[in-house]
């Protein structure tokens, strides 16, 4: 380590402050900061399309702790404990949205009644179906009993 005289420091000190005043970097505070632009720095992570730190760097944002407290005051989220921040609503919201669930669920059930009434058609086309292939064939397609009995039948279809 050298030791610099008056001179070389005051040299020194001159080389620095050139290399500062090069940058041009100015250090920015909170006022600099408009509440639009914090509302579309907070709407803009809330929504997924950039991260916090990330949010810094595009807009050159000092700290991300400055963005955080914008979330914290301006954002829709609980930061502390991840889970979105509920307001409590009124009576006459809550009525709506369970007016609105009770038309999705008649709507569902409705659905779910057709779809039902059409397998048993169904069923009933498929067993008229078997009955007239059974008549006009002369072939036995249901089965009667399990598979055990089955062999067991078929085997005293045989000696008969």
């Amino acid at each position: 380590m050298s030791v610099l005289s008056r001179p070389d420091i005051a040299l020194h000190k001159s080389n620095t402050m050139k290399t500062t005043d090069e940058s041009k970097y100015v250090k920015r505070t909170q006022k600099d900061y408009s509440m639009s632009f914090k509302l579309q720095v907070v709407q803009e992570i809330e929504r997924g399309e950039i991260g916090l730190r990330e949010s810094c760097r595009k807009y050159g944002i000092q700290s991300h702790s400055t963005v955080r407290s914008w979330l914290d005051k301006f954002g829709n989220f609980d930061w502390v404990n991840q889970s979105p921040i509920r307001m409590p609503k009124s009576k006459d919201h809550q009525i709506l949205e369970l007016e609105q669930k009770v038309k999705v669920l008649e709507k569902q059930k409705a659905f779910l009644e057709a779809q039902a009434d059409r397998s048993d058609r169904k069923a009933v086309l498929f067993d008229m179906m078997i009955d007239i292939a059974e008549k006009e064939f002369n072939i036995p397609i249901r089965k009667k009993c399990s598979p055990e009995q089955s062999i067991a039948a078929a085997k005293k279809e045989k000696k008969q």
